[in-house]
């Protein structure tokens, strides 16, 4: 899917993509789309891609987990910048943000031994290979993440991330990692490389 300019800045919003130099001039004019990132989320996200410019090594693709929206919904959005294209996939989030398993987001939290997920804008790092197979550290760039590494807070794939399982109407729930399907993890880790920036919230 394509996103254009006009969608991307919610219609024309005060935030510039001058941030990113020419590559803005890719991002075509065509129709915003129903299963598009939220606006307001992804205005919040270059903000942050601007506030930690010094951090994050390449500009170019961005992640956006939308916590506002259901477990069962693909919410988590890897947007490239250079051309508009994006790619929603499905993402738990941490059995602490939802007690009663509802498969919304109730609460974010940074503590540790939470087993909540937390907002902020996170540095993707490194690979490694751990009991869920090949995964990614991140490293939390803003207060409401801070804790991230101490967490071991990572993205990872699991079981209980998938299509068939999101029928259901909710996804199983994470330690508070950004947990996908089986089947998405290989590109989803592809596009966001090392160097790159994840930002999630709960609008």
């Amino acid at each position: 899917m394509t996103l254009s300019r006009r969608h991307l800045l919610g219609g024309g919003g005060a935030l510039s993509l001058s941030i990113f130099g020419p590559t803005s001039k890719a991002l075509a004019a065509l129709p915003a789309l129903g299963d598009d990132p939220d606006p307001r989320l992804v205005r919040q996200a270059l903000g942050a891609l601007d506030r930690h410019r010094g951090a994050i090594r390449y500009r170019d693709v961005i992640g956006i987990v939308d916590f506002g929206r259901a477990s069962h919904v693909p919410r988590f959005h890897i947007l490239d910048l250079t051309n508009g294209w994006h790619r929603s996939h499905l993402v738990a989030h941490g059995r602490g943000s939802d007690p009663d398993h509802s498969g919304w987001v109730r609460r974010l939290s940074n503590a540790p031994g939470s087993a909540a997920s937390s907002s902020g804008a996170y540095l993707v790092g490194d690979d490694y290979f751990g009991k869920h197979g090949r995964s990614r550290r991140l490293v939390g760039l803003d207060p409401e993440n801070s804790n991230v590494e101490a967490r071991r807070i990572v993205i990872h794939a699991a079981r209980y991330v998938s299509p068939e399982i999101a029928r259901g109407g909710k996804l199983g729930r994470s330690e508070g990692c950004f947990a996908v399907a089986q089947a998405d993890i290989a590109q989803v880790l592809e596009r966001l490389g090392p160097g790159r920036m994840i930002y999630a919230a709960k609008l």
